[in-house]
């Protein structure tokens, strides 16, 4: 029987969308706001699920507080407080947009969880504007 846990979490961070090569009003008519050259924030809510087999002799799936020391460590640490596009190695060629953001995050968790656990990241730009990635 699988059962699937979650843990909440978020960070906030800055960054622009943009494609270079476009002119600031290809960009702005592309990304509309989101690609003002200044930098704009959010706060992001983050929910990690891991789904795998009970335990028999703990009953956990798997340890929530391992799972919360992953997503400090490898998101909360490495995103928070951050400008996307300056100061994190994967966005300096690849546009951080939502949806690329939670596969960073998908693969950064993913390294450190045991492969017999399925993984999905939620990610919410705004209460309204979130993403969903499994891996696929």
């Amino acid at each position: 029987m699988k059962v699937s846990i979650s843990r909440k979490a978020h960070f906030n961070a800055a960054h622009r969308l943009y494609r270079e090569g476009y002119s600031d009003e290809e960009n702005l008519r592309v990304f509309g706001k989101c690609s003002n050259p200044m930098y704009h924030g959010h706060n992001y809510e983050l929910i990690v699920q891991v789904t795998g087999e009970i335990n028999p002799e703990t009953g956990f799936v798997m340890n929530l507080d391992v799972l919360k020391k992953i997503i400090k460590d490898e998101v909360e640490d490495y995103l928070d407080h951050k400008n996307l596009n300056l100061e994190v190695d994967e966005f300096k060629t690849v546009n951080p947009t939502v949806e690329n953001i939670s596969v960073v995050i998908w693969n950064r968790i993913r390294t450190k969880l045991d492969s017999k656990y399925d993984l999905k990241v939620t990610l919410f730009e705004t209460p309204r504007n979130f993403v969903e990635y499994s891996g696929d």
